[in-house]
């Protein structure tokens, strides 16, 4: 799930995952040069895990979640798809 909120700075974008799969998982895109571990997901109350960037407004992000193991997915909320990354648009 993608939440979204207006900043100053730009776009404030949540990326958060939920269910019960305990393995570190980071945000990779094209906003921190696609750096394993750059971001990592923290868990929230509600059992859930998220990660923030504030992204520049009137932009198109690409980005993908990679988790412990080389594992990488997409983020079914995203904006777009192209078959190789999820994309926002802020």
């Amino acid at each position: 799930m993608l939440e979204r909120a207006a900043v100053k700075q730009g776009t404030k974008v949540t990326f958060v995952l939920s269910g019960t799969d305990e393995r570190p998982v980071s945000v990779v895109g094209d906003f921190n040069d696609w750096t394993p571990g750059a971001h990592p997901f923290q868990a929230r109350e509600d059992g859930s895990r998220a990660v923030s960037r504030v992204l520049p407004k009137g932009k198109v992000s690409a980005f993908r979640y990679l988790a412990e193991g080389d594992v990488w997915f997409d983020e079914e909320d995203a904006d777009h798809h192209d078959g190789a990354k999820s994309y926002i648009h802020t």
